[in-house]
């Protein structure tokens, strides 16, 4: 049955968020889907309407990403941005929880598993990053720099858009015009490398092994066998420090699994809800 869609901005936290609700007219299980670094909702385009075929759909651009706000008041760290997302899901209508965490969305999941471990029924992670470290006190400081967020915006231009695109896609003929301006979109707010600057500053750090064990909630742990950002090999050492976890590896994919198979992801997320 069609969902029916709807978006709004919402002030929480000290920030405004940004999501995407498709809707059921009845009762339904809710996906919650979490993007990774650099992205927004575009990203779970595909996945998005395969999802919503019979499920309820909430998709959050994390601050300072796509149309969430980019304070320089808000504190964005993991720990933080999720209390800002239960926040938001606390005041929604949602039944049975289940959590879609790409990437760096991924770590942000963990981090809502570990704060509230009744919350989610089970979690799926795609690419998830782990195991990354604060950044070095010498990065930290040099963040306070007013003239830093310059230096941000041309490193992440050095590259562009398209450039980053073809590290994170394995099979190139994907890329097309509309996937560029889609993940050029979160740029076109000159205040986000301001913010970047601060996600340097407060990010703390991903979850340690010593936590991830105490996380009982079932994981699906899928990655690209492809993924030159978050290679298996960290999907393998989550899959052995989360107690409730299994790995799937998909082959001939890279990092962005929602845009590069999607079909697949669904019916592995599918399957994976399903099993008791």
């Amino acid at each position: 049955m069609q969902a029916i869609r709807s978006s709004q901005h919402v002030f929480i936290n000290g920030n405004e968020i940004y999501y995407e609700e498709y809707k059921q007219p009845y009762s339904a299980p809710t996906f919650i889907l979490i993007h990774g670094f650099l992205s927004s909702s575009f990203s779970f385009r595909k996945l998005i309407p395969l999802l919503a075929n019979d499920s309820h759909v909430i998709s959050i651009d994390l601050p300072p990403f796509g149309k969430s706000g980019k304070s320089l008041q808000y504190e964005y760290s993991y720990r933080n941005i999720a209390k800002s997302i239960f926040e938001l899901l606390d005041g929604l209508a949602t039944n049975e929880r289940f959590a879609v965490g790409h990437s760096m969305g991924g770590q942000i999941v963990l981090n809502m598993l570990h704060q509230r471990p009744d919350f989610i029924k089970k979690a799926i992670l795609l690419s998830s990053s782990g195991y990354i470290p604060r950044a070095k006190p010498l990065h930290i400081f040099f963040s306070h720099l007013p003239f830093l967020h310059h230096y941000v915006k041309f490193y992440l231009h050095k590259t562009g858009v398209l450039g980053n695109l073809k590290v994170v896609v394995h099979d190139q003929t994907l890329i097309d015009d509309t996937m560029v301006a889609g993940y050029s979109e979160p740029f076109d707010d000159p205040q986000i490398f301001r913010a970047l600057t601060r996600l340097l500053r407060h990010r703390e750090g991903d979850l340690s092994s010593a936590m991830l064990r105490t996380i009982e909630t079932p994981c699906l742990l899928i990655y690209g066998q492809y993924d030159r950002v978050v290679p298996v090999k960290i999907g393998k050492r989550l899959a052995h420090d989360l107690p409730a976890a299994q790995l799937v590896a998909f082959e001939n994919v890279g990092h962005l699994l929602p845009e590069e198979a999607p079909e697949k992801v669904y019916r592995e997320i599918m399957q994976f809800i399903s099993d008791k």
